[in-house]
């Protein structure tokens, strides 16, 4: 009799701790490294979206998702690959993440894909990985910097910019946005004097500097990261006055640049994708009200990353990673109710009784068919020390 209790409570225990178990999700960004400053915030807004869905007691039943943080230092392939290999073999569904494009298709390849994990990254946009032999695992909610390079190169031109010179990250994101970006300036009709690559986490970039001031220009393009490389260039240029124009590029768009230079980038402009449409207005309510930030770079992407995969996993009926796989798309794009930051409820539900949503998020989000945000831009400048957004593209 004893015999049967005991197995009848083991049961019964097995059965409840099954019920309750979280749901797993991994979250791989740069906290270390060249743009440590601004994945804090990302984090956070792909967090809100998953504690969202769990609080809403709608999720598949009323399951609840636990988040693990891994650091894909945005330049180490293999630390990034090592992280994201310990987030897999620890059971998470889906993984938001990663940010930087080489990092990035490095998990891809060499994790995710061959262990059928979802990536949904909120800010790769190397046009390279458009042509990733993913087999339908990777999707991202940046655009690409195919898009990307041709409306900075719009916004140089429309700036009156006549010559500059330019400088880029050496990694898939540096080079394939510098392929764009200058072969659209140079068809506006403006004289490039030099296209110099240089490397993250040097401790002087005099050389570098000295290079690109032997160019001249009207304007120096950075194509590069804030905190490291890009930040140490300007520094230089502005010490030695060779520019006090800067085009930037999206990750070089953050407080923490404007905080260390202030008013002496005052002419200077940039672009990243964003979007000023119904979903970022409502994005930025929520995100204050959770006391994050919204301001910075590739925000409003992050939440949009983590409730794809929320929806997806609703809209399957299931947590676990085929379904994700299965569903991104139909979640993403039309037909379907529309659904913004704040109204993850709202979609779970309607997915419950098996009805269509169509996700437009914080960033009008529209999948193209490789799994990639077809985008909109926003053109930023510095004035007063900070930066302003003039208008989307």
């Amino acid at each position: 009799m004893k015999k049967l209790i005991l197995a009848a409570f083991i049961f019964a225990s097995t059965i409840s701790s099954n019920v309750l178990a979280d749901i797993k999700m991994g979250v791989i960004l740069g906290f270390t490294g060249p743009i440590e400053s601004l994945t804090p915030a990302m984090a956070a807004s792909a967090e809100l979206a998953f504690k969202e869905a769990s609080d809403s007691g709608s999720l598949l039943g009323g399951q609840k998702i636990s988040v693990e943080r891994a650091d894909s230092t945005c330049v180490d392939s293999a630390a990034a690959t090592a992280a994201a290999e310990g987030l897999v073999s620890g059971g998470v569904v889906a993984i938001m993440g990663a940010d930087c494009s080489g990092v990035t298709g490095a998990i891809a390849t060499n994790v995710a894909v061959p262990n059928g994990v979802v990536m949904i990254s909120p800010s790769a946009t190397s046009p390279g990985l458009t042509d990733l032999n993913d087999n339908g695992y990777f999707f991202r909610t940046a655009p690409s910097d195919a898009r990307g390079g041709q409306i900075l190169a719009d916004i140089t031109k429309d700036r009156k910019v006549k010559s500059l010179a330019v400088t880029h990250t050496n990694n898939d994101y540096g080079k394939g946005l510098a392929d764009v970006y200058v072969a659209a300036v140079k068809a506006h009709g403006i004289n490039v004097t030099v296209v110099t690559a240089h490397e993250e986490g040097k401790g002087d970039y005099g050389a570098e500097v000295a290079t690109l001031a032997a160019a001249g220009g009207d304007a120096l393009a950075v194509l590069g990261y804030l905190d490291q490389a890009g930040g140490s260039i300007i520094q230089g240029s502005l010490d030695s006055g060779a520019f006090d124009v800067f085009v930037l590029s999206d990750g070089m768009i953050g407080d923490s640049l404007t905080d260390r230079f202030g008013k002496d980038l005052n002419k200077s402009f940039g672009s990243l994708p964003g979007s000023t449409g119904k979903g970022a207005g409502k994005f930025a309510e929520v995100a204050k009200a959770a006391g994050i930030d919204s301001s910075g770079p590739y925000t409003g992407e992050s939440y949009d990353a983590a409730a794809l995969i929320v929806l997806a996993m609703q809209a399957g009926g299931k947590a676990d990673r085929a379904t994700v796989q299965a569903n991104v798309m139909d979640v993403a794009n039309a037909p379907g109710k529309k659904i913004y930051p704040g109204e993850l409820k709202k979609a779970l539900d309607l997915l419950a009784k098996g009805k269509a949503v169509d996700y437009e998020g914080a960033t009008g989000v529209m999948l193209t068919d490789v799994g990639e945000a077809a985008g909109s831009f926003l053109e930023k400048e510095i004035k007063g020390g900070k930066f302003k957004t003039k208008k989307q593209r």
